[in-house]
C-alpha cells in the first residue's frame, strides 16, 4: 500500500511541477510559434502515458498485494492485451510524429517572397552576407577564400559585386520580412541558433544548409552556436537586431559592398607600394 501511495505522490508532484514550474520558454519572436505547440503536444502525450503507467502500476501493487491464501495464475499470452497495447502504441507514436513532420515540412518550404541572406561560421565568430540592389547573392567557392575575399565570392559573377558584407557579430534584419538563411561553415561543424526565433540548423563544411523565418517583433536577440566547435565554442556569440523598415534601410546604407571592399583593398595596396618606393629612395 505504501508503494502504491508513493506512485500517486509522484504523479501529483510531476503534474504540479509541469503547471507551476519557474522555468519556461522565452517569448517567441518569429513565425515559428507552432514549434512550441508541437513540444507542448509532446508533453501532453508523454505526460498522459506517464500518468497512465504510474496509475496502472499503483493498481497492480494494490490489486495483487500479498495474501496468504492467494494462488498465482499462469497466463503467458493474451491476444486481447497485445492488440490493445499495439494499437495504443501506434496511436501514441503517430500523435508524436505527425505534428513534427508537418512543422518540418513548413520549416524547409521557403516562401517565394523570402530574402536570401548568408551566414558563414568560422572558429569562433560569425560573418554575414546580404544581397545588394539586385536582390541576389553572388556565387561563392571555397577555393576563392582569401584574406581579401573572406566569403569566397566569385569575381566573375556580377551578382556578387553589390553583395553587402558584414564582418561583425551583429546582423540587422527588417521586421515582418521572410528571411531564408543560407548556412556555410569553412572549418568545423557549427550550429546557428536564435532561441527566440525557435530556429536552428547545423552548418556542415562543404554543404549549404538552410531554413527560413519571419521576425514578428523588434528587439535584440542573441545568436548561439549549438554544436561544440573547439576551445572557443563558448565565445561564438552574436546578435540579431530586428528593426523597423526605415531603421533597417538606414543601417543598410552604411554598410560596405563587396565591390567597395575590393576597391578599398586595391587603394591600400597602391598606397603601400608608393610608401615602399619612397622608403627605397
Amino acid at each position: 500500500m505504501i508503494v502504491a501511495f508513493i506512485f500517486l505522490l509522484v504523479i501529483l508532484g510531476s503534474v504540479a511541477f509541469h503547471f507551476w514550474t519557474p522555468w519556461w520558454w522565452t517569448e517567441v519572436a518569429s513565425n515559428w510559434g507552432n514549434i512550441d505547440d508541437t513540444i507542448i503536444l509532446t508533453f501532453w502525450v508523454t505526460g498522459a502515458v506517464f500518468v497512465a503507467v504510474c496509475l496502472f502500476m499503483s493498481y497492480c501493487v494494490w490489486r495483487f498485494r500479498y495474501q496468504k491464501d492467494r494462488k498465482a495464475e499462469y497466463s503467458p499470452e493474451s491476444p486481447k492485451l497485445e492488440w490493445g497495447l499495439t494499437i495504443l502504441t501506434t496511436l501514441g507514436v503517430c500523435a508524436l510524429l505527425a505534428p513534427g513532420l508537418i512543422v518540418w515540412s513548413k520549416y524547409v518550404s521557403v516562401p517565394d517572397e523570402a530574402v536570401d541572406i548568408e551566414v558563414m561560421g568560422q572558429q569562433w565568430y560569425w560573418n554575414f552576407r546580404l544581397p545588394g540592389n539586385d536582390g541576389k547573392l553572388g556565387l561563392t567557392d571555397l577555393r576563392n577564400i582569401t584574406d581579401e575575399n573572406p566569403f569566397g565570392i566569385n569575381l566573375d559573377d556580377p551578382n556578387g559585386l553589390d553583395d553587402i558584407l558584414i564582418q561583425a557579430d551583429d546582423l540587422h534584419i527588417p521586421l515582418g520580412q521572410p528571411i531564408k538563411v543560407n548556412l556555410r561553415s569553412i572549418d568545423v561543424l557549427h550550429d546557428f541558433y536564435i532561441p527566440q526565433f525557435r530556429a536552428k540548423m547545423d552548418m556542415v563544411p562543404g554543404v549549404v544548409t538552410y531554413y527560413w523565418f519571419t521576425p514578428t517583433r523588434t528587439g535584440d536577440f542573441e545568436i548561439l552556436c549549438m554544436e561544440y566547435c573547439g576551445t572557443g565554442h563558448y565565445s561564438m556569440l552574436g546578435r540579431v537586431l530586428v528593426d523597423e523598415q526605415e531603421e533597417y534601410e538606414e543601417w543598410l546604407s552604411e554598410q560596405m559592398t563587396f565591390e567597395e571592399a575590393m576597391a578599398s583593398i586595391e587603394r591600400t595596396d597602391l598606397i603601400q607600394i608608393a610608401l615602399n618606393k619612397k622608403e627605397m629612395k
